[in-house]
């Protein structure tokens, strides 16, 4: 029987684009509008919006809620206050990782979680089997809708201040209002004189997606069309899921599913930054043994110097495996990231890959890729344009 996809709040919007629409995760996405590399490149030059709402999100709340994290999460919560936000690992017993996500402090009892789309059913689970007394775990991915936008002119399209990296606040965008508190704890939504409609969204800016400044609008779903469409009218261009994935390689931002998975320990896919190891959480211990001793293997990002597109699965000579791959619209060649002997993982290693049969040479360079708009390539660019 053919899976019934689910759609974000934004799909008309992206059909009335013309937008090609994709499986993935279970959700019907746009993969691209104009095309993968003059999206991509508006990234890197000015801005671009992505309807990001299949991801999910969970609020875990209560006087306890954040032991419950702390027992859960790799990284350390008592690291940020009220307002930051945190790119930590759920890891499990052997150290593998279950999730990657962004967890963000709203107030001293709670807590909201954006985990990855396919993750979102696997995490809630995780969370509500460990859940303790003064913690209360929920899934809200349905209440909400999330718009990403990036680019080194994201805050300037938007009218809004920068931000310090790993901050939200309530912000207001066209005279659309962010939410505030009843006397009973619950969310009640701040009526704008300006339009006489209300809205909720949150801004944070982070990880996701690009070395660049950007932001990610968290709106009430029912809401989400008209914010879409203020953005848009600002000047972002819309972006699909095709230059999400060759922006997020470009920075060597691992890709949960292929790159980092519950087989996958921590320390080999260098996210060890993320990696409380002095607090327990679980899978420390092996994390601490493995981090002591050294990985057998790593994750090494690469550039090839043959003409080739390295794929996900592709092998590489010495007993490695090409993890990510794709056309780099920034350098005009292939770039990917795969697991190779630790030894192998050293900046400016030859690599060989099998790419459909015949052997294709590559080198391991330093992250990211391609670096930020204000910083020289750290490879030589084929790029005219």
């Amino acid at each position: 029987m053919a899976q019934t996809l689910q759609r974000t709040p934004l799909h008309d919007r992206h059909v009335a684009l013309g937008a090609r629409m994709v499986p993935f995760a279970g959700w019907e996405m746009p993969v691209q509008y104009a095309g993968v590399i003059p999206e991509h490149r508006a990234v890197r030059r000015d801005c671009g919006v992505f309807d990001v709402s299949h991801m999910g999100e969970i609020e875990i709340e209560g006087p306890r809620a954040a032991k419950l994290l702390q027992s859960t999460l790799s990284n350390d919560l008592d690291r940020i206050q009220a307002g930051q936000a945190q790119y930590t690992l759920l890891t499990n017993e052997t150290g593998g990782v279950v999730d990657d996500l962004i967890v963000y402090k709203l107030d001293e009892f709670r807590f909201l979680l954006v985990v990855n789309a396919a993750n979102r059913a696997v995490d809630y689970r995780w969370f509500r089997d460990r859940e303790i007394p003064g913690s209360d775990v929920r899934d809200v991915s349905d209440e909400y809708a999330l718009l990403a936008v990036q680019g080194p002119r994201a805050f300037e399209h938007l009218g809004l201040p920068d931000a310090k990296a790993f901050t939200f606040a309530e912000g207001e965008i066209d005279g659309i209002v962010s939410f505030g508190k009843d006397t009973k704890g619950k969310r009640k939504v701040v009526v704008t004189p300006e339009v006489g409609e209300a809205r909720e969204y949150l801004i944070p800016k982070g990880k996701h997606i690009s070395v660049h400044a950007g932001c990610e609008l968290l709106v009430m779903a029912e809401d989400a069309g008209e914010l879409w469409d203020r953005v848009l009218e600002r000047g972002a261009q819309p972006c699909g899921l095709g230059a999400r994935d060759t922006l997020r390689l470009e920075a060597c931002f691992p890709l949960h599913g292929q790159d980092i998975t519950p087989e996958t320990d921590a320390i080999s896919a260098g996210l060890a930054w993320c990696c409380a190891l002095d607090k327990e959480f679980t899978g420390a211990d092996p994390l601490r043994e493995i981090k002591e001793r050294g990985p057998d293997r790593k994750l090494a990002p690469f550039v090839m110097e043959e003409r080739a597109i390295p794929r996900a699965g592709m092998a590489i000579n010495g007993g490695g495996e090409v993890t990510s791959g794709t056309h780099s619209p920034m350098l005009d060649r292939g770039v990917g990231m795969g697991y190779v002997p630790a030894p192998d993982a050293k900046p400016g290693t030859e690599l060989t890959i099998d790419v459909r049969g015949r052997p294709r040479r590559a080198r391991v360079v330093k992250k990211p890729i391609y670096p930020s708009h204000d910083k020289k390539p750290i490879y030589p660019s084929h790029e005219t344009a």
